[in-house]
């Protein structure tokens, strides 16, 4: 089984919710939470664990071998990122930073061998135990790479492999294809918001995307006691949404970022909510083993 926690706009809070929600369904199932928020993943810093076991993602990149080149140009052609420039003899070079590895330019080469393999690092993925009593799998963008999708699809894959009954997953800011990829799959989509201008504008946007992918959705409303929750409300009805809880402006909570410890393990208000929120997960779930 998968759930999502999303959020549209950034900052909403999804990662603390996110990692509370683990540590509470860790108690009825089997867990692996994947951060796939891989150009700021933060799980780890709120569960204050460090990430471990260490592996690169590689991304394909064409290497021309020139002494079989036929400069014929349909590799740049193909390009549609435009990544293959060529000289007026149609001797091609490589612009690293524009390529995505798609490949094409290797399909369409009429001349076996004239473009080799090779590979450049985007990004690492982690495999952490928490002690917690479950899996956390880290996506991380290497710094000055662009391109976050191949991370994505990677981390997830690495997660799915982890043995797990329930895989949780905490998704990047906005509604592009990486949100939408980290998404796909999944049995619920909770949605983490706040009623300010941007964070109801952005709620639509999430709301709209998981009404897209035919994904019963739920919303939080984090610091729901600081803006115009109603309207949260009204936009949950709208798209067939249903929200689940409300999470007050709380110093707990922000202590518990700067202490690396999960405000559902304190004795306060605020665990209560991410204890209840837990429960209707398993009770949306059928309940676990």
């Amino acid at each position: 089984m998968q759930i999502a926690v999303s959020g549209g706009k950034g900052g909403t809070g999804k990662s603390t919710v996110a990692v509370n929600l683990a540590i509470a369904l860790a108690k009825d199932f089997r867990l692996v939470l994947a951060d796939l928020d891989v150009e700021a993943p933060n799980d780890h810093l709120l569960l204050g664990v460090e990430p471990a076991n260490e592996r690169p993602v590689n991304q394909f990149m064409p290497r021309f071998d020139y002494s079989r080149c036929t400069r014929c140009r349909k590799c740049a052609d193909a390009c549609e990122e435009h990544a293959i420039v060529t000289l007026r003899d149609g001797t091609p070079f490589l612009m690293p930073n524009l390529c995505s590895g798609c490949r094409a330019c290797e399909i369409v080469c009429p001349v076996p061998g004239a473009i080799q393999e090779a590979f450049k690092v985007i990004g690492h993925t982690y495999v952490t135990e928490t002690p917690y009593g479950f899996t956390l799998v880290t996506g991380k963008l290497k710094e000055g790479e662009e391109r976050s999708m191949p991370l994505v699809v990677e981390a997830k894959k690495l997660a799915r492999s982890v043995p797990h009954e329930l895989l949780l997953i905490d998704t990047a800011a906005g509604t592009g294809n990486t949100v939408s990829k980290a998404i796909e799959g999944s049995e619920l989509l909770i949605a983490v918001t706040e009623p300010t201008p941007l964070g109801i504008h952005d709620t639509e946007l999430i709301l709209r995307l998981g009404r897209l992918m035919e994904i019963p959705t739920w919303v939080v409303i984090n610091r729901a006691d600081l803006g115009e929750r109603e309207r949260v409300y009204e936009l949950a009805e709208e798209h067939g949404a249903e929200v689940v809880a409300e999470i007050p402006y709380s110093e707990n909570i922000v202590r518990s970022y700067v202490e690396g410890k999960p405000a559902v393990l304190w004795d306060a208000p605020e665990a209560g909510i991410f204890r209840e929120l837990a429960g209707k997960v398993v009770g949306f779930l059928g309940g676990g083993e």
